[in-house]
């Protein structure tokens, strides 16, 4: 893919009327996935900088143990998020190498509406339910 930026016009959102994974939509998911990245790694950084306040200002044992608790709930919460941008970067990697919007499995597309909602998807949805049965019966194994 070349590197060349596209333009795009406001309020634009991809349709089905145009070319799947045109250069405007890869731009358009770019756009996406680059907002949601920097969204969750400001969010990391407010957890970091809450965890450091409150380690300076502990009160009596009820509070501490409260504080723990949110605490280990802040950071279950931040390993949530970074494991979020792991698939963020891979999502935009797909973009540069103009593998986005298609099925890791099968090659199919995606689909803009699976997208929209789900940006980083690598699956189609015919995969992706193949996938998650597979995952629930090797879980009813135990």
């Amino acid at each position: 893919m070349s590197s060349t930026q596209v333009k795009l016009p406001k309020g634009y959102k991809p349709t089905q009327k145009e070319e799947y994974m045109s250069a405007k939509q890869l731009e358009y998911f770019r756009h996406k996935l680059l907002s949601w990245r920097d969204e969750l790694v400001e969010e990391s950084r407010e957890t970091i900088s809450n965890l450091q306040e409150e380690v300076r200002d502990v009160g009596d044992e009820a509070e501490r143990a409260t504080r723990e608790t949110e605490n280990s709930l802040e950071l279950r919460t931040r390993d949530r998020y970074r494991k979020l941008i792991k698939k963020i970067d891979q999502a935009l990697m797909r973009v540069d190498e103009g593998e986005y919007g298609y099925c890791e499995e099968t090659g199919e597309e995606i689909g803009l509406a699976r997208l929209e909602a789900r940006p980083i998807a690598t699956l189609c949805l015919d995969a992706q339910e193949r996938w998650e049965l597979r995952q629930k019966q090797m879980g009813d194994g135990r």
